[in-house]
């Protein structure tokens, strides 16, 4: 048994470990430093928007290549927010909310429903109509824009939100691709094992499959409120009165070609504008990396 003395005699004798600092990773740096200048690219025309939006309007493009603002005025958002055409922003908004909310809705769920009837059911000439559906992703909007005009005005549609809500549904043709490869992954087993149990088509449809289709669902919802939020065509084509006009179209009127144009209040109420874009995609961002998990069904 060693004693106190020896104890301490090695203790004192133990080599010391130099300190090495951690080796800095030359690649980790130059990868670190390129992604975020090429972020910082993308992200330059959304600064020079928000820093624009508090610069005078005759300043805007005088001062375009700096980004301070001097002055920095912040009445373009109040300027802005009172709207043109007699009817405040917030009505703009309200009507975007409205026709997006609707248009989304109507989009996810027929797709999600067409979906399902592709993936899982078997009929006549199936592979025919989803070919059909597929073809239909390969036309451009104005070679139907015509035809569609024509159809909503015999039907007096004309100045309402129902020829830019009511088609979407119908389901949309990208969303039921989406969607069908999504529930082609999802074993038959579990549909067999719940048709065991006495559940017909919609009850399998609605406990089985749209629990696991989720992400797609997401995915689908990003893409229709980016998509009918910064249309612009469908408002120009089938709204005429201002009190109807959705953000996408209520930006053009801050510009005219005979008087000065409200450069100012168009970039500040674009940043409002937005907002609705960016709370969107974070609220919903965490449903996209999901996978399908069959995980705790019974």
């Amino acid at each position: 048994m060693k004693t106190v003395e020896e104890t301490s005699r090695t203790v004192l004798t133990k080599p010391k470990v130099a300190f090495t600092p951690p080796r800095f990773k030359t690649k980790k740096l130059i990868y670190h430093l390129f992604t975020g200048g090429f972020a910082l690219l993308m992200l330059y025309p959304l600064i020079w928007l928000l820093m624009s939006s508090f610069k005078e309007s005759s300043q805007v493009f005088i001062t375009a290549h700096s980004l301070i603002p001097d002055p920095f005025i912040l009445s373009n958002y109040v300027k802005g927010w009172e709207g043109i055409a007699g009817q405040s922003f917030g009505v703009f908004i309200k009507n975007s909310l409205i026709i997006v909310g609707l248009s989304t809705i109507g989009a996810v769920v027929s797709s999600a429903f067409i979906a399902y009837g592709f993936a899982r059911i078997n009929f006549k000439w199936k592979a025919f109509w989803f070919a059909c559906m597929m073809v239909t992703m390969m036309l451009p909007h104005e070679i139907v824009m015509i035809p569609q005009y024509i159809i909503f005005a015999k039907l007096g549609w004309l100045n309402s939100i129902k020829p830019i809500v009511v088609p979407q549904f119908f389901g949309h043709a990208f969303f039921i691709f989406l969607m069908v490869q999504f529930i082609r992954n999802i074993p038959l087993e579990l549909d067999e094992a719940a048709r065991i149990d006495g559940c017909g088509r919609f009850k399998i449809f609605f406990k089985i499959i749209l629990p696991l289709i989720i992400p797609a669902l997401a995915t689908s919802a990003i893409f229709s409120f980016y998509w009918k939020w910064e249309d612009l065509i469908n408002p120009v084509l089938y709204l005429n009165s201002p009190d109807k006009y959705p953000v996408s179209l209520a930006l053009k009127l801050f510009l005219d070609s005979e008087t000065a144009s409200n450069w100012g209040g168009m970039f500040a109420m674009s940043v409002v504008s937005l907002i609705p874009v960016i709370l969107v995609f974070f609220i919903f961002q965490k449903y996209i990396v999901e996978g399908i998990s069959t995980s705790g069904l019974k």
